[in-house]
């Protein structure tokens, strides 16, 4: 009797292990449960952590996945999922809690490409930015379907119109000169952007990210940066015009990436739109000022395109599986296409790691920094390419490399430090014999009003 009890605990216990995954809305206190059942079924590769509140005091909690959780590997790329930054837009939290148990479940199971994606790869999924938001939207019920009920946080602000607006300067900079990358942000944006934009940017400032996707829903399709239309209001009206990042064509590709492997995104046709091969540059279909994904691009090294996954912005429970099957392997190849391009080290001459060098490629006009470690990573198509890195104090090293199409390659940078240029001593000018710069004031004024008249862009 005790052997047939204990055969039948042992099945018991088996069939807990592989059990499917619960297809159903998780309101806060069941994503909170869910986040931390996943680490308790793998506390190796887990650990839930949190960034922040929202207004309403919620955590915003992060499960990452790494064979060495909460340490920062050598040439260990950092990845992150947003889901749920408009609180009616529920799809992307129960999509990120699925992709969660499912990570979970097949490294348990010694799939060996969950294995070596979670040993090759540091990935934060944050399920809910706007936890308020969602416990709103949900309370509404099933038959009232309120478009935009929950939408906003509890303050009433719409989070991916919310962040600091560096467009204005990046497109200043092209025009007249200026940096590419790293944009800085305003003195006072802390008293600009709400509790949950506030927590997601110190999240970015504490992780050298690399790439990101946030999760979206009222359509089906991949957007990519800009987000914001270079094109100036007219008359009132507001101007959408294709506005392409330096990296447009990687962009592109990261978009098709998700597209085709998504069960019907390739489409084109869904939700009455029709996108191309299931993408869209975002200031092509509308401008949007103050987005998340503009703002990861420009102010830090990661690069972000939002995922619009269902007509439906709440769709009912008995929907979710289907969704589930028709995100999956889009969500995990998308996660895949942060190991290509280059990485590297970047050292002085007795080896010590440099932080915040500036890695350059001839040709793109954007430029990316290695982390406090010393490590870089720059996402590149396959082709051939000429890198810099440089630092100040150190004479730059320019090197030649050829990108395949599967494993980043690998280019370790080592800068000298520069030798001191000793200068020709001048006598200077008398005062009598002085020389004033020449002053061009129609100039300098037309300047000017170009720069407020991109600081007046679309909204």
């Amino acid at each position: 009797m005790s052997d047939l009890l204990s055969v039948f605990l042992h099945l018991l216990l088996l069939f807990k292990l592989v059990a499917p995954v619960t297809f159903r809305h998780h309101r806060y206190d069941d994503l909170v449960r869910t986040l931390y059942k996943v680490q308790n079924e793998c506390p190796s590769i887990t650990r839930v952590y949190s960034i922040g509140r929202s207004v309403e005091g919620r955590h915003l909690y992060v499960l990452e996945f790494s064979d060495h959780p909460g340490i920062h590997e050598l040439l260990e790329p950092e990845v992150k999922y947003v889901g749920n930054m408009h609180g009616n837009e529920a799809l992307g939290r129960e999509l990120m809690l699925q992709l969660s148990e499912f990570l979970c479940e097949e490294f348990r199971n010694r799939n060996q490409r969950i294995v070596r994606l979670i040993q090759d790869t540091r990935i934060h999924i944050l399920p809910s930015m706007n936890p308020d938001g969602y416990e709103v939207a949900a309370a509404q019920g099933p038959n009232k379907p309120g478009y935009l009920v929950g939408r906003n946080n509890a303050n009433g602000v719409d989070l991916n119109r919310n962040f600091p607006d560096l467009n204005t300067y990046i497109y200043y900079n092209e025009k007249y000169g200026g940096p590419n990358h790293h944009l800085p942000l305003p003195d006072n944006w802390k008293s600009q952007v709400e509790p949950e934009t506030r927590a997601v940017i110190r999240w970015m400032h504490s992780f050298n990210f690399v790439l990101s996707a946030n999760l979206h829903g009222g359509a089906v399709v991949a957007n990519y940066p800009y987000d914001k239309s270079f094109e100036h209001r007219v008359r009132g009206v507001r101007r959408t015009a294709n506005t392409p990042t330096p990296d447009d064509k990687l962009f592109q590709k990261l978009a098709k990436v998700y597209s085709y492997a998504h069960g019907w995104m390739y489409q084109g046709w869904n939700c009455g739109d029709y996108f191309p091969d299931g993408i869209t540059n975002g200031a092509s279909w509308y401008s949007l000022s103050k987005g998340m994904q503009d703002f990861n691009y420009l102010h830090t090294n990661c690069f972000e395109i939002t995922l619009e996954l269902s007509c439906d912005k709440f769709p009912p429970q008995e929907e979710l599986q289907r969704e589930w099957l028709g995100n999956r392997e889009a969500l995990i190849q998308f996660l895949e296409q942060v190991h290509q391009g280059i990485k590297g080290m970047v050292h002085d001459e007795n080896y010590n790691n440099l932080a915040n060098a500036v890695i350059s490629v001839s040709g793109i006009n954007h430029d990316v920094t290695s982390g406090d470690h010393g490590d870089y990573f720059r996402l590149l198509l396959p082709g051939t390419y000429t890198v810099s890195a440089t630092a100040p104090g150190f004479d730059p090293e320019t090197v030649t490399v050829t990108v395949g199409p599967a494993e980043p390659t690998l280019v370790h940078f080592h800068l000298k430090r520069s030798i001191p240029q000793v200068s020709p001593v001048r006598r200077a000018p008398s005062r009598r014999h002085g020389v004033k710069a020449k002053v061009q004031p129609q100039a300098a004024r037309k300047k000017g009003m170009e720069m407020r008249q991109l600081q007046r862009g679309p909204a």
